[in-house]
């Protein structure tokens, strides 16, 4: 039995696991979650019907991308993470950004422009259910889940303008340094790369209207989602290319130009939502292993928070403190002149406050949830 990735073509997260996959030569065979076999076989043990989920050669499910990306870096003596401190912080920050930064865009490009993503939307969700004589009122019924979902993350009348300002800037920025490199970190992906693939792919580099956008203005970075979906390393146009990551543990300052667009509005929602969720907690105290509620609609707080003058309230999720950890684990395994090093480039992307922007409790994941420990 070959490895069984339950996904769908139009998912955020499923493209994160689909490309570790893919650029690490594993076989699987892709199931939709409409597979009959989702709900018979997978869901009681993954704990919840969300996606991706993978199971095993040997038959364990791992739900969640990136404990489905820890079971093989695990496994295989980690080859896409860093061995450098300054390197493995970027790559680790990368990863964050994607799967929680850039959420808010995300959302915006695909339900916000109807007129260009709704048919191809349509089609997706429609083929993610099984035929069933309810199967279209159940596609407009998710469909509307999802469309909701990108007012909770922030956007607005009043705040999508800037919401798409701040998008180009960083897609601008990143598309300048896959002009220099072909992945994050040089010559082969990263952690971080996998991660950022995740909203660039399924909806930003997919979706009719900010698939537009990104192949008219930002050519280098549509070719990086492709060569993210490449089982070889795809860099023709680089006639130089070398084969691993940059040497010296460098960072080249147009990655660090692409943290600076970032932290705009990453660090001040980042530190809105660690206050709410530290206010939360100390109205809820948990349990030790009790689940940390993730998803939408879960947890009471909000995040509420400025940008060149434009506010924002979006829903305080602890998971992207759960990712935040790794970055802060790793950079307290470093020693002093090494911790140095990062804080100084990270005080010149506006980013070192990360370092300290902690929840009142640590987050795991156990069993395939995520709990307070």
């Amino acid at each position: 039995m070959t490895h069984a990735l339950y996904a769908l073509p139009h998912s955020l997260y499923s493209g994160r696991a689909r490309s570790y996959l893919i650029k690490n030569n594993i076989p699987f065979q892709e199931f939709s979650c409409g597979h009959e076999s989702f709900k018979a076989e997978i869901v009681a043990e993954a704990k919840l019907a969300t996606i991706p989920v993978l199971r095993t050669e040997e038959g364990q499910v791992i739900r969640d991308g990136a404990a489905i990306i820890e079971y093989f870096e695990a496994a295989n003596g980690r080859p896409c993470l860093p061995a450098t401190p300054k390197q493995q912080i970027v790559s680790g920050l990368f990863d964050l950004i994607g799967a929680e930064g850039l959420l808010r865009p995300a959302m915006h490009y695909r339900w916000n422009f109807p007129e260009e993503n709704l048919s191809f939307l349509h089609y997706h969700f429609f083929h993610s259910q099984r035929d069933h004589p309810e199967r279209e009122a159940k596609t407009q019924h998710m469909m509307d889940k999802m469309r909701y979902a990108a007012t909770v993350f922030g956007v607005t009348d009043d705040s999508r303008e800037l919401v798409e300002a701040l998008y180009m800037e960083f897609l601008l920025a990143l598309d300048k340094h896959f002009e220099q490199y072909p992945y994050l970190l040089g010559w082969k992906p990263c952690i971080g790369d996998f991660g950022l693939l995740a909203p660039l792919f399924a909806h930003l580099g997919r979706d009719p209207k900010p698939l537009q956008i990104m192949q008219q203005q930002a050519v280098h970075v549509y070719r990086w989602v492709e060569r993210m979906n490449r089982s070889n390393q795809d860099v023709p146009e680089y006639y130089n290319a070398g084969s691993g990551f940059l040497a010296d543990d460098q960072i080249p300052d147009t990655l660090l130009a692409v943290l600076r667009a970032a932290a705009q509005d990453f660090l001040p929602e980042t530190r809105a939502a660690a206050q709410s969720i530290n206010g939360w907690l100390a109205d809820n105290p948990a349990a030790r292993g009790d689940r940390a509620s993730r998803y939408l609609g879960q947890n009471e707080g909000k995040a509420h928070f400025v940008v060149r003058g434009q506010s924002f309230e979006t829903g305080a999720q602890p998971y992207r403190f759960f990712q935040l950890q790794i970055v802060q684990d790793a950079y307290k395994s470093c020693d002093d002149a090494e911790r140095a090093g990062i804080e100084t480039m990270l005080d010149s992307c506006g980013l070192q406050e990360l370092l300290t922007i902690e929840l009142d409790r640590r987050l795991e994941q156990r069993d395939n949830l995520e709990v307070w420990v």
